[in-house]
């Protein structure tokens, strides 16, 4: 194997390390990370999308018989569980294993982030912004008032603690609840390709009635009552943020329990059509 002679190996040395520069110094520094990664969320929804395409042509029986629309929702539905997976895995290292939101350390946790915090809550944004604008431009094919509301909230709400940092562990205790999406977008794929009758959708709504109590009933009472017990450093935060803390939750969680209630009826529903 010949050598790589040194004239060529020096000019590729000098654009990696101008490369790691740009990265370290412009696209990763920490007033740029908020902006990057709004864009990077969008482009990773825009990468979702197309492979979700591909792939879904390659190896779907069904996805070629579909309508125009439904394909749309289709590989929309790809981008939102790509970023269920990669946010609530996100949340849940970030509120219960990282030390970050720890209550020994020194300092507020209302007023603490981190690159990766503040970066993570930026790709959740540029997936808010694309499937919000989506929703609007196919509405309401893709979904219907509640939806707009639930991404305008969430969207606001998550930027807001991006930009200032504040509250960003009651943001991510919110964001765990994506964890419940995959199943959501599951029961959709299982109906549209025929399957309502089958043993996995019955699984899945089971799965999807058990990571809703979860993670969308359980968990936000959790919220709220950490909120409680961290009032006195709640209070300090800005008149915004403070009403966001309180506000967004409010609202999504009386949203989820009027979708839990459908989320009962369906399950008692499939049980009793399979006696």
């Amino acid at each position: 194997m010949r050598e790589v002679p040194k004239q060529t190996v020096m000019p590729i040395k000098s654009y990696q390390n101008q490369a790691q520069l740009l990265v370290k110094n412009y696209l990763f520094a920490d007033p740029f990370i908020p902006y990057t990664s709004i864009l990077g969320g969008i482009l990773a929804c825009k990468v979702a999308y197309d492979l979700t395409q591909l792939i879904s042509n390659f190896y779907s029986k069904t996805y070629p018989g579909l309508t125009k629309i439904q394909r749309v929702e289709w590989n929309n539905r790809g981008i939102s569980t790509v970023h269920a997976i990669f946010i609530s895995a996100l949340s849940l290292y970030l509120v219960f294993w990282s030390n970050l939101f720890s209550d020994e350390l020194a300092g507020l946790l209302v007023f603490r982030s981190s690159p990766l915090s503040t970066f993570g809550l930026g790709v959740s944004v540029g997936y808010f912004v694309s499937d919000l604008a989506m929703i609007l431009w196919l509405y309401p094919s893709l979904g219907g008032i509640e939806y707009v509301i639930h991404h305008s909230l969430s969207g606001i709400a998550v930027a807001y603690s991006m930009f200032t940092g504040e509250a960003q562990l009651y943001t991510y205790m919110v964001l765990i609840s994506e964890v419940t999406t995959p199943e959501i977008n599951i029961r959709w794929y299982l109906d549209t390709a025929g399957m309502k009758r089958s043993t996995a959708y019955l699984i899945n709504g089971i799965v999807i009635f058990l990571a809703w109590l979860v993670a969308r009933v359980l968990l936000f009472g959790y919220m709220f009552y950490h909120v409680y017990l961290h009032y006195t450093k709640v209070i300090k935060m800005h008149i915004f943020g403070y009403i966001l803390v309180f506000g967004v939750p409010a609202v999504l969680a009386t949203m989820n329990l009027m979708w839990f209630g459908k989320i009962i009826k369906g399950v008692l529903k499939t049980l009793a059509k399979r006696r």
